[in-house]
């Protein structure tokens, strides 16, 4: 989707000008003659982003600013102010009204494509972790759930979630796919909301019964996250990280490149946790008998190339 802009100028060669430079790089332009016109376009298009001249008639730009920073939608819009070397400005007026920058007239084409993109750019950044932290909030609630049933793994969650994201950067992923792997890692074992509390904390091996039910856990899981727009990326971490490279994982046994990348790299950060940490059926064991055993696993229970990727922060882990 085209990102858009409004242009509000009270000279119209001024404003066909920018609309050119900006459509030459596939904005969506709008313009206006004043901000009173400005302001009923803003209501009707949301602009992603505004450059408005100050003196105007009807209405200046700070009047236009100051409308546009009383709406709801309009207190993030990333607002640049056009201005004449020659024009006093009201600086403290301005910060007041939060004017991201000024553009000075005369002002050739890179120096306002410049402008332009590193303040949406910045728009997108402060969306992304709005989001993201609005949506963590809702993940870490639902994982509390799970560490308040099962005191054994209490930390657990945190542990994987951080071994997790230190793999997935160094494996060059992007922020959008690190935050889809954060949330998958906080909630890799919400289906164990369905499990009974005495077979969480039972010390010693389980019943062919009792395995049956907790092995249910992960598609109890992708399960209740499925109604969920915004988590819904997350399923695979939830739904295939106990499936082994050999095939003989569970739920559904998947091998080799056929399971989802996902399942494979939290499988990893799940397993070096589990082993590393105490547990009712086993002490932790040291860091480079963890590793020992993840190597020796490689090829059988883990993807061979993601085992050597994960012994490239081996120094780094916990």
């Amino acid at each position: 989707m085209k990102e858009k802009i409004l242009v509000v100028d009270d000279s119209s060669d001024l404003r066909e000008l920018a609309k050119a430079i900006l459509k030459m790089q596939d904005y969506e332009v709008t313009v206006a003659e004043d901000g009173k016109k400005a302001l009923a376009i803003f209501d009707r298009i949301s602009p992603d982003l505004v450059i408005s001249d100050i003196a105007m008639p009807e209405m200046d730009g700070f009047a236009f600013l100051e409308a546009v920073r009383s709406r709801e939608d309009g207190n993030a819009v990333p607002f640049l102010f056009l201005s004449a070397y020659s024009q006093k400005v009201n600086l403290s007026q301005a910060r007041r009204l939060a004017v991201d920058d000024y553009l000075f007239k005369p002002f050739d084409a890179q120096e306002l494509l410049d402008a332009v993109r590193v303040r949406l750019d910045r728009r997108q950044a402060v969306q992304l972790f709005d989001t993201r932290e609005a949506h963590l909030q809702t993940v870490s609630l639902m994982a509390n759930v799970i560490e308040a049933r099962d005191p054994y793994t209490r930390g657990h969650i945190d542990r994987v979630c951080d071994i997790a994201l230190r793999f997935g950067k160094h494996l060059g992923w992007n922020e959008s796919s690190l935050t889809v792997l954060e949330f998958g890692a906080i909630l890799h074992d919400i289906g164990k909301i369905v499990v009974p509390s005495e077979l969480l904390t039972k010390e010693g091996s389980f019943t062919p019964e009792e395995w049956a039910i907790m092995r249910k856990h992960p598609e109890k899981g992708a399960e209740m996250i499925n109604g969920i727009d915004h988590l819904k990326p997350a399923i695979p971490f939830i739904l295939y990280h106990h499936e082994r490279w050999d095939g003989s994982g569970y739920p559904f046994g998947l091998k080799g490149e056929k399971i989802p990348l996902g399942g494979r790299v939290l499988a990893l950060a799940d397993f070096y946790d589990a082993v590393s940490s105490d547990r009712p059926y086993h002490d932790g064991q040291p860091k480079e008998t963890t590793l020992k055993m993840i190597k020796e696993e490689s090829g059988i229970l883990f993807d061979p190339y993601l085992v050597s990727k994960f012994f490239e922060i081996a120094d780094d882990l916990p």
